[in-house]
């Protein structure tokens, strides 16, 4: 199933290239860095607990689950009004009801650019329009969406409130902002709360006592020197993969990156430990 969402460092280049890595048949599901949700919506887990700092992205989640029909009519109404006037005063409302408020956060993260997430000091949605202008996909199917998220919790929370429920028989999928030390990447200004070194130390930290616990665990993370240093300890095999990054503001400033895995039940040939999972 396709995300209906595009994200910054969403990972559906990981599903489609490395979905064997992933837990499958597991207790459940739990991801504290909820996004897209390409990884959710891969596996189609039947008990999860999905979150975010973000409480737009959560709300809209919630929105789809209960009314998939009402966000759906009001997303072909900004279909029908769409240009370049209209993007910007959507991007000034203040809805009130749920449905239209999740049909706005749809609208403007697909007619914004790159599909970003920003806000300015006063919480308000600022990323300009972009180029795109499809505002109706051909994959949308708003109630599946709603069915695939119906075993779902949906909590917006700091991630360590997600983490520190894992335990054996959970599978745990982190994919946090790419923040390296000292903050030198251009990932924090797309969060509306930064994320700190010190967070990066502190998801690394509750990770490894999920592992502990007998959680499965799988980290998308930034390939960087640092972020090695973090995961040391012998509970951890990390891995380099290649992805294509699409993040620069011209096309020709897009070019294939690297990331770090990092799991607790990979051996280093990339196998599954405990093939029961």
């Amino acid at each position: 199933m396709t995300p209906f969402l595009k994200w910054a460092g969403g990972k559906r280049w990981l599903v489609a290239n490395h979905g064997q890595w992933l837990r499958r048949s597991v207790d459940r599901y739990l991801e504290p860095f909820l996004g897209s949700g390409a990884v959710f919506f891969y596996l189609k887990p039947q008990r999860a607990i999905l979150s975010d700092l973000n409480e737009e992205l959560i709300a809209t989640y919630q929105a789809l689950r209960t009314q998939p029909h009402e966000v759906w009519r009001h997303l072909r109404a900004h279909h029908r009004k769409h240009n370049k006037e209209y993007f910007y005063h959507v991007r000034q409302q203040n809805l009130r009801t749920s449905a239209s408020k999740a049909a706005r956060f749809i609208y403007l993260n697909r007619t914004c650019f790159n599909g970003l997430y920003r806000v300015n000091l006063q919480g308000i949605f600022n990323v300009p329009k972009g180029t795109k202008d499809n505002v109706i996909l051909n994959t949308d199917d708003f109630s599946l969406v709603s069915e695939r998220l119906q075993p779902a919790t949906l909590v917006s929370q700091d991630f360590l409130h997600t983490i520190k429920k894992a335990k054996e028989g959970d599978f745990l999928y982190v994919d946090p902002p790419y923040t390296v030390r000292h903050n030198k990447n251009n990932f924090i200004k797309y969060n509306e709360r930064i994320f700190s070194w010190d967070d990066q130390k502190r998801l690394a930290e509750g990770l490894l006592l999920a592992a502990r616990r007998g959680a499965s665990v799988f980290v998308s993370n930034a390939d960087h020197p640092c972020i090695h240093e973090l995961y040391h300890a012998s509970v951890w095999q990390r891995f380099t993969v290649n992805r294509f990054s699409g993040l620069a503001s011209s096309s020709k400033h897009r070019k294939g990156t690297t990331e770090l895995v990092i799991s607790n039940y990979l051996t280093k040939r990339g196998k599954q430990e405990d093939q029961r999972y």
